[in-house]
């Protein structure tokens, strides 16, 4: 099954202690749609401005991403800059141009009103509601967020995480959202809002996936060089929701094995700057470190 997914297409300029990207193709819906085109067809919504380079709309294509739901308005595109230090796992962000995005409203073309699956990227949580009263019976809709939108916009967010199935965010977001410093409290809080299941990104530390009666926890893969964290986030989650289009399987099994896919994508991406390791993956490579995942945690049960 196809994937429809709402967020943004922006030009991103990073510094990590390994190199910097000047301008290179970035956000959350360009990471999202090409991990998860690996595995189903993606359909995106996001919009760009009259700056955005026709070969970056020909490369999302050559993924099999739909961009018919791609706007392309007067103006700039938006940017994003920002600085890593040794501690890869958050970003300094030295700036921000909305642009285009000032003014966007997703407006979702018939064909994707009726997907069965529905990821809601980091934006405004306003549009996130938007999207979800125009499509008809998705099977399953996730969202992200960020602190941002957690303090800016508290009760439109809150809304939107009643409505959703699964919450995909970091553990810093999770606590930012109920003031709860123990995350466990704090995920057993934000299901209680309605969600069914929050996904915790951690970065280097790896993923735990709660719901109300269990949790399931993933490490990170290790990995010799990391040059580029930036989008491992959506990548994860275009892992972990391709997998589920692909397979349909909703089962807790099935979830599982999902967020080992994700954290598999998110893996390859931070080996190289903006998409380019992405650009040189194949599905040979995503099954081998699949299997590499399973020896990380694999041992014998003890015998009494």
């Amino acid at each position: 099954m196809s994937i429809v997914v709402v967020g943004t297409v922006a030009f991103d300029t990073v510094e990590t202690p390994f190199g910097r990207g000047e301008h290179v193709l970035g956000g959350s819906a360009t990471y999202f749609s090409t991990a998860a085109s690996f595995f189903t067809d993606v359909s995106l919504v996001a919009v760009v401005g009259d700056d955005f380079p026709e070969e970056h709309v020909i490369f999302l294509k050559s993924r099999n991403i739909d961009t018919t739901g791609l706007q392309r308005n007067p103006g700039k595109t938006f940017r994003w800059s920002g600085r890593y230090g040794f501690d890869l796992n958050e970003a300094q962000t030295l700036d921000t141009q909305l642009n285009v995005l000032m003014d966007f409203q997703p407006d979702l073309p018939e064909a994707y009103r009726d997907a069965e699956y529905l990821f809601l990227a980091n934006i405004d949580p306003d549009l996130q509601m938007n999207v979800l009263e125009q499509v008809r019976k998705p099977k399953l809709v996730a969202c992200d967020t960020m602190n941002f939108w957690i303090s800016s916009k508290p009760d439109a967010l809150r809304k939107v995480l009643q409505k959703v199935d699964i919450v995909v965010i970091n553990e810093g977001e999770a606590r930012q959202i109920t003031g709860e410093a123990n995350l466990v409290k704090a995920a057993r809080q934000i299901i209680a809002l309605g969600c069914k299941r929050l996904v915790v990104k951690r970065g280097e530390y790896g993923v735990l996936m709660f719901t109300a009666e269990s949790v399931f926890a993933a490490p990170a893969y290790p990995l010799e060089e990391v040059f580029d964290p930036t989008g491992a986030g959506d990548t994860f989650a275009g892992g972990f929701m391709g997998y589920l289009a692909n397979t349909g399987d909703l089962s807790e099994e099935g979830l599982r094995q999902a967020i080992v896919f994700g954290s598999v994508m998110a893996s390859y991406n931070v080996e190289d700057f903006s998409l380019n390791r992405m650009k040189r993956l194949d599905y040979h490579e995503i099954q081998t470190r699949f299997r590499s995942f399973k020896g990380l945690t694999n041992f014998k049960d003890i015998s009494y």
